[in-house]
């Protein structure tokens, strides 16, 4: 199966004639962006999310490249078909989640195996600058899976 990913992967950066663009975490906030200071409460009751972060439109469409760790969503026990993708271990896990522009929801056409959920990952495919909503955040970013890979970083 993840011969069959590899070369489904290989031939869509041949068809499109590109090799996708490295980004990471920090990239998809505005450059000029400043967050808001955020209330911290300790009385145990449940903290919302965030939903000012803008995200940053000009990634609309392009082929990327972004390391995080894998939120599943969607799929078997040997494959996964939906997930959201995070900067950091546990987040959308431990509440509050992170900003939406913090989160891409990730969705393959077919499954691809994800070995370690503990483990970072690279997740190639389409950004879209369109948010979604789920039970466990709102997104601001979706991205259409071709390639998922090992971080090596």
């Amino acid at each position: 199966m993840k011969y069959v990913v590899l070369l489904l992967a290989i031939s869509s950066f041949a068809a499109l004639g590109q090799q996708p663009q490295e980004l990471f975490w920090e990239d998809m906030i505005p450059k000029n962006y400043i967050a808001p200071q955020e209330d911290v409460n300790h009385d145990g009751s449940m903290i919302q999310q965030s939903l000012d972060a803008p995200v940053v439109n000009e990634l609309d469409g392009k082929l990327v490249k972004i390391p995080g760790f894998v939120v599943p969503l969607e799929g078997s026990s040997d494959t996964t078909t939906e997930f959201l993708l995070v900067p950091y271990f546990g987040a959308c896990i431990h509440v509050p989640p992170p900003p939406p522009n913090q989160i891409v929801y990730v969705k393959f056409s077919t499954g691809v195996p994800i070995d370690n959920i503990y483990d970072a990952v690279w997740v190639t495919g389409t950004l879209a600058t369109q948010v979604w909503q789920g039970d466990l955040a709102t997104v601001g970013y979706t991205l259409q899976g071709i390639e998922v890979t090992p971080y090596d970083g």
